[in-house]
C-alpha cells in the first residue's frame, strides 16, 4: 500500500487507506490531506464528504480483491482444484500486503458503509465465490452447508489464522500455506461416501 501514487484521486485513496490502518477512523480530512500531499479543499473536488471518501476506499480494496480472487478457471478443471486454487489465492491475497489485509479487517469489523452498499461493494467477489462454490456443492465435493457460510468460512478462517500469524513478523513458509490450506479444504470438503 506504500507504493509510489501520481493520480490525485489515488493519492487521497491511498493516504486514507494508510491513516485507517494506523489510526483508525479518527483521522481528519485534513490528516488525509496533507498524507496524501494535496490542499484540503482540493479533497472535496474527488469526494463530497469524508463518508464518501471511506465508501472509495471501500471500493477500491474490493477491486483489489477482485483483481486477486475472480479468476475464471478452466471448466474442465475438477471443482475440487478450483476451490483449493480460490483458497491459495485468499492466502496470498491477505498475506501479500500486511496493511491492506489490516485495513480489510478493520472495515469489516467496523462497518461505516450500510449492509447494501457493503454487499454492493463485495458483489463482484461475492458472486464469484458463490458460483465457484455453489458448483463445487452442486458437484457433492463440498459438505451440504449454506454456500454463503463456505464461502464466508473461507475468507473469515482465513483472515483470522493470518492476523495471528503475522504477529510474529516472520515470512509465512510454504508448509504453513499449505496447512492453512489443507485446514480450510479439510472443514469444507464433503464425507468421504463409504
Amino acid at each position: 500500500m506504500d507504493a509510489i501514487v501520481t493520480d490525485k484521486r489515488e493519492r487521497i485513496l491511498a493516504a486514507a487507506a494508510n491513516l485507517i490502518v494506523r489510526n483508525g477512523l479518527q483521522c481528519s480530512m485534513a490528516e488525509i490531506a496533507a498524507t496524501a500531499e494535496v490542499a484540503t479543499g482540493s479533497l472535496y473536488n474527488y469526494f463530497r464528504s469524508k463518508d464518501d471518501l471511506i465508501w472509495g476506499v471501500y471500493q477500491r480494496l474490493t477491486e483489489e480483491a477482485a483483481a486477486a480472487l475472480v479468476v475464471e478457471h478452466d471448466p474442465t478443471m475438477p471443482h475440487e482444484a478450483r476451490i483449493r486454487r480460490y483458497i491459495e489465492d485468499y492466502i496470498e491475497f491477505i498475506w501479500a500486503d500486511r496493511d491492506r489485509a489490516i485495513l480489510f479487517e478493520y472495515l469489516s469489523n467496523v462497518p461505516l458503509i450500510p449492509g447494501g452498499e457493503l454487499r454492493r461493494a463485495f458483489a463482484p467477489v461475492t458472486a464469484f465465490t458463490a458460483k465457484l462454490v455453489g458448483e463445487a456443492k452442486a458437484a457433492g465435493v463440498l459438505r451440504d452447508f449454506p454456500v454463503s457460510d463456505i464461502g464466508g468460512f473461507i475468507g473469515g478462517g482465513i483472515r483470522n489464522v493470518l492476523k495471528w500469524r503475522r504477529s510474529d513478523e516472520t515470512p509465512l513458509t510454504q508448509t504453513e500455506r499449505d496447512h492453512i490450506a489443507e485446514m480450510c479444504w479439510s472443514a469444507i470438503a464433503a464425507e468421504p461416501r463409504s
